[in-house]
This record gives C-alpha cells, structure tokens and sequence, in this order.
C-alpha cells in the first residue's frame, strides 16, 4: 500500500485506478463477509449490506 502524507482534513486523490478498484473489491468482500456473518435482521447487519451495495455501485461506475 503506497504511503500519502496528508495534513488533517485535506484528501490526497489515489493516482492508480488498478489501486482504486483492488481496494474496493477488498472493502466488498469484507462487508459481505461481515454481513453473512451477522444476522440479516440487525441494524449492524443491514448496514454492512448497505455499505457493500454502495462499493458495489461505485466498482460498477469505474469498471
């Protein structure tokens, strides 16, 4: 993972796409596991579930 250095607040673009999209797909699967893992009907659940739609979404708009 490439270092940024950053004041607080501030964002620094990652400038790779292959970057971008690794780590997305890393972040979907890990809030899909987390959401298998945890019943469905919890908040906690359906919030991993919401978030790993979103990645989803977001990985489909830059594929």
């Amino acid at each position: 993972m490439n270092k940024q250095y950053c004041r607080v607040g501030s964002v620094t673009p990652m400038e790779a796409n292959n970057d971008i999209i690794s780590l997305l797909e890393y972040q979907y699967q890990t809030f899909l596991e987390k959401a298998s893992h945890i019943q469905s009907n919890t908040q906690l659940g359906e919030f991993f579930e919401l978030k790993a739609q979103r990645i989803k979404r977001t990985l489909e708009d830059l594929v």
